[in-house]
């Protein structure tokens, strides 16, 4: 007889049924308190442990060729025990099963936070055999069921994925299920059909192509469904149909996606990556507001996340990989009279010559580019009342870097027995204690000697290849590496508390929230085009928290005032990376650009608790209007972008619906033109702009 476990915390109800056969599965994931009872056994429900052993494919019986799931472990592990606590405001549930078979033990740990109504799961699996095992698959968090609300899900669900390229990052696509070939086709009593859809990343740059996210939304009401994949390397999540439901499975890298298998010896372990979902019952904006919250639970504890410096970096239309000892020091005195904290050299400063690219790895700075001395000029800097950053990129080595020759070769990636090349750069393993002894005296000579408060991490090449060196399998080396480089940048912050150190990756190529769990800012794009980086800034809050999304505002002198405040409104809502030539800009210009560094400044403490919602619906590419808002308490502030299109827009405030007067104020720029409208009757605020291409900061208060 099938049994149940109800996990009730502030924020969720979890329930769980233990089958008649012993295997365990999630019954239901709903908001606090509006669970009563789990439900009986149904062809819906799939086990949550979906290991998969070498060897093995899919389990006898099954018309299946689903990826993840109907694996022959999935059958054999029979539930063992479970166990429930809770430390501070936060909640753990242990379920134990095992594989008398195999004699493998498999541990799911799930994780809700007091009021944030998103759970977390990670999977460990012990060897508990005599034998050497080697494990190919191992999702993190299988649910089935997800659309029992409907009686036709193929038509009243759709399936949200973000694309995340180069240059236009965040850009979420929406998809009917039977457009990615999910569809209704086999009567019950069978238990799938062959059809799956799923985004995955092979690789280093785990944000290459899409973001670790994905998000099934009724149609019919506000049920959503959204979820995250958090490492920083490869990973896979995959819905289909089971049950005459669909069910979602999540998790890190597998042997047929990601050159990924795991050994391990008797008595050994394996943790997955952890894997997060909500379920809310009121929008894509509240599942949003939700990972949101959720996501500043995890990440480590920082100065930076509290106080919202302004940043100054030299990179973004300004001296773009080719900084010296007169272009800084003509940047010092507008950079201080606009209101930047920190001061950041760009690529280039270690390198004599313009070809900085295939040399770097000693950084030491240039003599040639600083003839009177790189630490007079940081000294300079801080005189001036600025903390000075550094552009470093730890993880690769340029091919012509002496520093190539002088580690150990286990000290690279390697892939039959050669080192992999990628983009004249060789990639570190810090797996290896060499790698991580010459970054530590790097990182401590720069710190120490020079004064530096501030790292850019920088990363730019794409390891697709994995690494063999001492490891079972290319993708698993690849994992461990990731999960070294993490490891080691938390004992960089353990060692210096105040130091900030900014995750970037040609952009926004690794946004995923293993990185973002460990630094405090993450850069939203390379995009140099303003109007283009609109459509990003208006969805980015979609993969990053508003206080840890840091984009560029570089102002030029050639662009309109039109367009130079368009670059700010950009920055506005999250974290400002100022760039451009200010000291080349005109009197007006720069009054400008300082009157919305004043504008951050005046409102960056309400920022850090925003929840993030879009008045049009999350933002397309080619879209002519864009908005975006965080609610901060009784404030809201919207950023709203015309690109085209009539001169005005209906743009609805779901949270202000049913207020009467409701008082909109231009912030930025606070002397254009812009003309608001509140429709009580319709919930919505009326804009009208007059220019073409334009932006503008509002804030919106009940009266």
């Amino acid at each position: 007889m099938a049994r149940s476990i109800l996990w009730e915390t502030k924020a969720l109800t979890v329930a769980f049924i233990i089958a008649k056969d012993g295997t365990v599965n999630i019954d239901a994931v709903e908001p606090s308190k509006s669970v009563a009872t789990t439900r009986k056994e149904d062809i819906a429900h799939l086990p949550i442990h979906q290991l998969r052993l070498v060897g093995e494919g899919n389990h006898n019986g099954s018309k299946t060729a689903k990826a993840f799931v109907s694996t022959y472990m999935s059958r054999r592990l029979k539930y063992i025990s479970h166990h429930k606590w809770q430390e501070a405001e936060t909640n753990y549930l242990e379920i134990v099963t095992k594989d008398d078979e195999s004699k493998m033990v498999v541990t799911s740990l799930f994780t809700i936070f007091d009021h944030v109504p998103v759970l977390q799961a990670s999977v460990t699996i012990r060897n508990e055999s005599e034998n050497a095992v080697s494990i190919t698959s191992l999702p993190s968090l299988v649910i089935g069921g997800l659309t029992r609300s409907s009686e036709q899900w193929w038509h009243d669900y759709k399936l949200l994925t973000p694309n995340n390229s180069w240059f236009r990052e965040a850009q979420w696509r929406e998809h009917t299920l039977p457009d990615v070939g999910v569809d209704h086709c086999l009567p019950q009593p069978c238990p799938a059909s062959f059809a799956t859809f799923g985004c995955s990343n092979l690789g280093s740059f785990s944000t290459g192509t899409y973001l670790p996210m994905g998000a099934l939304s009724s149609k019919t009401n506000s049920e959503t469904w959204l979820w995250q994949v958090e490492n920083n390397g490869s990973w896979k999540w995959e819905i289909g149909d089971w049950g005459e439901q669909i069910y979602v499975a999540i998790g890190g890298p597998n042997n047929n996606d990601h050159h990924w298998m795991q050994e391990l010896q008797p008595g050994e372990f394996f943790t997955s990556v952890p894997a997060a979902i909500c379920h809310v019952s009121d929008g894509l904006d509240a599942a949003f507001q939700a990972m949101t919250a959720y996501r500043r639970r995890i990440r480590r504890p920082h100065l930076d996340n509290v106080e919202l410096p302004l940043i100054f970096n030299d990179y973004m239309n300004c001296l773009m990989g080719d900084p010296d000892e007169t272009k800084i020091k003509a940047l010092i005195d507008p950079a201080v009279r606009a209101g930047a904290e920190y001061f950041v050299i760009d690529a280039g400063w270690y390198s004599n010559d313009s070809n900085w690219w295939d040399d770097i790895g000693a950084w030491e700075p240039s003599p040639k580019r600083f003839p009177s001395g790189f630490d007079a000029l940081l000294r300079e800097l801080k005189s001036a009342g600025l903390t000075p950053g550094l552009w470093v990129e730890p993880e690769s080595i340029g091919v012509k870097s002496e520093v190539a020759n002088r580690l150990p070769s286990e000290a690279f990636f390697q892939q039959k027995g050669e080192r992999v090349v990628e983009r004249d750069r060789f990639q570190l393993d810090f797996r290896h204690e060499a790698v991580r002894k010459h970054l530590d005296q790097v990182v401590d000579r720069l710190v120490n000697s020079c004064g530096v408060g501030y790292f850019k991490f920088d990363y730019n090449i794409e390891i697709i290849q994995g690494t063999e060196v001492n490891t079972g399998s290319a993708g698993a080396g690849q994992l461990d590496h990731n999960r070294a480089y993490l490891a080691w940048v938390t004992n960089l912050l353990d060692k210096y508390p105040g130091l900030v150190i900014e995750n970037c990756s040609s952009g926004a190529q690794r946004m995923d929230y293993a990185m973002l769990a460990v630094h405090p800012l993450q850069s939203t794009s390379d995009q140099e085009d303003p109007v283009m980086y609109g459509a990003i800034s208006a969805a980015v809050f979609t993969a990053v928290t508003p206080e840890q999304s840091a984009t560029w505002a570089y102002p030029q002198k050639e662009w309109t005032d039109e367009i130079n405040a368009f670059t700010v409104v950009n920055s506005l809502l999250g974290r400002i990376h100022l760039s451009g030539r200010l000291d080349k800009l005109s009197k007006s210009q720069f009054a400008l650009i300082a009157d919305g560094m004043k504008v951050y400044k005046s409102m960056r403490q309400e920022l850090k608790t925003g929840l993030p919602f879009w008045s049009l619906g999350l933002p397309r590419w080619h879209d002519n209007w864009l908005s975006t808002g965080l609610i901060c308490g009784k404030k809201t502030f919207l950023s709203v972008w015309r690109r085209g299109g009539e001169t005005t827009c209906k743009l609805p405030i779901r949270h202000l619906s049913g207020q009467e007067n409701v008082k909109a104020t231009l912030l930025y720029p606070r002397t254009f033109s812009a003309e608001t409208h509140w429709d009580g009757s319709a919930g919505a605020l009326m804009v009208t702009l007059p220019e073409v291409v334009c932006a503008r900061l509002f804030e919106l208060e009940s009266t």
